[in-house]
């Protein structure tokens, strides 16, 4: 299930004084089962292009395809029930958890918070509850412990996956998540790193990742867009995107902290490759450059 967009412009407050152009002429494609990170200092326009997919922001120029979803820009009016999308489809398909994520949180329990999104898409009965009970199984939660608990009784990493068991709850194609991993501590960012891959391997296959973390968008992404003044300045893979440092410096982009001490210690003799992304990779290429083998 590809995502198309073409031509994407959006301008805020247009027709004012205050109009600000948030993306100009964003052409992308992303490919069913990809993981893609998305990056550009805040005001770039990341969160702007990608609240698109599923209707949250209302095309104003260009199209988007997703699989037999076509949205079409009419100015970001509300377009005629005959012209329009169906939205409650749509935004089953394309999951959106947003940063910090549980302060979204408003049900008197656990297991009705969860249950809010897919019973809005149509879901109920024994179907529901079972979605309800495989979505709070799969972000690592007892069910029995958990459902009848106020999600605000919980830590706040619990809160966290309790959010995104109600996005997974809606069995979406497509996860967006904007800083998955915002406030959380080195354990508690790891732990739902590897859930979201878990989930991307076992329900969403493709996943799109806003972060500012370049370190987590290197070790986890198989794509990268660069954002930066409402435009896509250029897409890469994140070993091609970060050994380019006169390129990283002029979009003012820092190097994950594992390449840029490998291209310190290259710059000190120690001959690594500077295309490592991650502490194993790197430990590797030390030893490779010692000539231990492994």
């Amino acid at each position: 299930m590809p995502i198309k967009i073409t031509d994407l412009e959006y301008v805020y407050g247009a027709g004012t004084p205050f109009a600000k152009h948030a993306l100009k002429n964003i052409n992308l494609t992303i490919e069913d089962g990809e993981f893609w990170g998305v990056i550009g200092h805040t005001g770039s326009g990341k969160s702007t292009l990608f609240s698109h997919l599923n209707a949250l922001t209302r095309i104003q120029r260009g199209t988007i395809e997703i699989d037999e979803f076509k949205m079409v820009g009419n100015g970001g009016k509300k377009l005629k029930r005959k012209n329009r999308p169906d939205f409650k489809a749509l935004r089953a398909r394309v999951g959106m958890v947003f940063q910090y994520p549980e302060y979204q949180l408003f049900a008197e329990t656990v297991a009705e918070d969860v249950a809010f999104g897919a019973k809005n898409v149509g879901i109920k009965g024994e179907e529901l509850d079972g979605r309800v009970r495989a979505a709070i199984q799969t972000v690592g939660l007892d069910y029995n412990e958990v459902k009848d608990r106020s999600p605000f009784d919980l830590s706040g990493g619990q809160k966290r996956r309790v959010a995104l068991a109600g996005v997974l709850a809606m069995h979406p194609k497509i996860l967006v998540l904007d800083e998955p991993t915002a406030g959380l501590d080195p354990r508690g960012k790891k732990e739902i790193l590897d859930l979201i891959l878990r989930v991307k391997k076992e329900l969403c296959h493709t996943v799109i990742m806003i972060s500012h973390n370049m370190d987590e968008v290197a070790r986890y992404c198989d794509k990268i867009a660069v954002m930066a003044d409402g435009e896509l300045k250029l897409t890469s893979t994140p070993a091609e995107l970060f050994t380019q440092t006169d390129l990283l410096q002029s979009l003012h982009i820092e190097m994950p902290a594992v390449t840029a001490l490998a291209c310190e210690l290259n710059a000190r003799g120690c001959n690594v490759s500077r295309a490592v992304l991650t502490e194993e990779q790197l430990v590797q290429e030390i030893l490779r450059a010692k000539g231990v083998a492994t």
